[in-house]
Formats: structure tokens, sequence, C-alpha cells
């Protein structure tokens, strides 16, 4: 008998397709109640562009969040997610979200550039549409959060630190921080991750820079889900940061974000209250 894929989450997850659904009408529904600054670019490629949603009034120094979607690397599109811009409004935010090319056509450390070149733009220019450049806070979801963490983080094939903004803070939602199980998975055909590729790119044996952290996880996801949430805990707590492991009662690696969503959530809750915390993180030195 083959054993099951852990990472295939359609195979875990009944309604996986009425959730994904779920995903994009709650994001049309609020893209049509807020303003939204479609397709701003950050790069010269199609895909180097993001989504920015503003709040019903003007603000000014607002603070500013960034959300990057999931997709195991190979799939997903940022306007899917703009549902996750609800608890950051109801703290008085703004929200972005990045878009990035997608394996197989390009290779992980494209993405990985892409992502951090996205953040530097917002931060550079955040203040034109009322955001705080000091109040960038990030989450990601799956293959987002492993995006995400390297806004914070240097590859350990990395010669020099990167150009990378100012976090104060980023919640890891259901990350893979280990990728050595990819190339053998069943995104062998769909992403075609080489060994190399996840070895240069695993959070786990990278560089770690100071920033708060929450690192989330659906208490009904599979193994490596949960393994690699407390390990990265562990990681983080070894080079001295701290990091706060949180597993969200009753959910799997779909409904997270229906929760992180909800301003009420439990997860929801969360990423309000970091996105509405006031500037108290200083990020200019590696430890």
């Amino acid at each position: 008998m083959t054993p099951q894929d852990l990472y295939r989450i359609r195979d875990f997850v009944p309604d996986f397709d009425a959730i994904s659904a779920e995903f994009t009408e709650r994001s049309r529904a609020l893209a049509a109640r807020y303003r939204v600054l479609r397709d701003l670019q950050y790069g010269e490629k199609p895909r180097e562009v993001l989504d920015v949603i503003l709040p019903e009034r003007a603000v000014t120094w607002a603070p500013l969040h960034v959300f990057v979607h999931g997709g195991y690397w190979r799939s997903g599109e940022k306007h899917t997610y703009h549902l996750v811009a609800e608890p950051v409004i109801a703290a008085g935010g703004v929200a972005a979200f990045v878009e990035y090319d997608l394996m197989p056509h390009a290779r992980l450390d494209i993405l990985v550039d892409q992502v951090r070149r996205a953040a530097v733009w917002l931060q550079a220019r955040c203040m034109d549409f009322g955001a705080d450049p000091a109040r960038l806070t990030v989450s990601g979801h799956s293959a987002g959060a492993h995006l995400a963490s390297y806004l914070a983080a240097q590859g350990p094939e990395e010669d020099y630190p990167p150009t990378r903004p100012k976090v104060q803070g980023l919640l890891l939602l259901s990350g893979i921080y280990d990728l050595s199980g990819i190339p053998g998975s069943f995104l062998r055909d769909e992403a075609r991750m080489t060994d190399a590729e996840a070895a240069a790119w695993s959070p786990l044996t990278s560089r770690q820079f100071p920033a708060r952290r929450i690192i989330a996880c659906g208490a009904e996801e599979t193994a490596p889900f949960l393994e690699q949430a407390r390990h990265l805990q562990n990681v983080l707590a070894s080079a001295g940061e701290t990091a706060e492991l949180i597993l969200a009662p009753r959910l799997n690696h779909m409904n997270v974000v229906v929760d992180l969503a909800d301003p009420d959530g439990f997860l929801g809750r969360r990423l309000h209250d970091l996105v509405a915390e006031p500037v108290t993180y200083s990020t200019d030195a590696p430890r």
C-alpha cells in the first residue's frame, strides 16, 4: 500500500474545494467594500505586481501589513487572498498583497528575491498611501510563510546579507521550513524543486535576523507542518530569538486562512493585535 503524501493537503481536507471557493468569494466581497490599488509594479516582470487595500477613511501613519500567499510555490493568485485584509483594516492598517513568479518556470531563488524586493518597494513608498514605514508587519500562509520568513533571514548559501525591509513582526502560518521532503513529494512534477534548491532555501538551516515572530499552525494539520513549526521555534530560541508558537484548535491547513481573515477569529485576533502594536522592536542588525 502506497503511504499517503503528507504534503498533499487535498487528501486531508475533505472540503478543500469549498474552502478555496470561499477564499475567492470573500475576497471579492471585501474588495468591493474598500479602495484597492491593483497591480502596482514593484519590478519589470508581469507578475512583479502587488495590490494595496486602503481603509474607508484616509489615514496617516497607519501600520502597513504585507501578506504573501501560498500555493506550494507553483500556484496561487494574490487577489484570492484579499479576505485577509479584514483584520488589518480593523486594526487601522493598510494591507498589501504580493504576487510573484511560479515554479517550475521560475526558480526558488527568484521567488525569494521577488518577495524581498516587493516589501522593500512598499516600505520605501508606503507614505504615498498613508502608511508608516516603521510599522511594517508581514504574514504568509504555507509556501507564503516560507517566502515571508526570508524577509528576516539569510539563506545558508547567500554570501552577503540580503537587501531586505525592516520588519517589525511576522506571523508565519502553516509554513514549510524544511524543504528536503518537497522534491520527492507529489510536487515533483508540478514545482520541480531540486534537492539543491531545498538545501539552499530551508529556513531551519538559515541565519535568522531579529524580529518578533509568531509561528502559527492549525492543530489538525499533518505532521510535517506541526513538526516544522516546533522545530523553527527551537532554532530561533537557540539563536537567542524569541518566537511564539501557537496551535489553532480544530483548524486545518485550509480553514486557518478563513480564521486568519476573521477579526474575531483565533488567528485573526492575533493578526489584528500584531498590526496594531506600536513600534517597539529594532531590526537594525542581525544577531
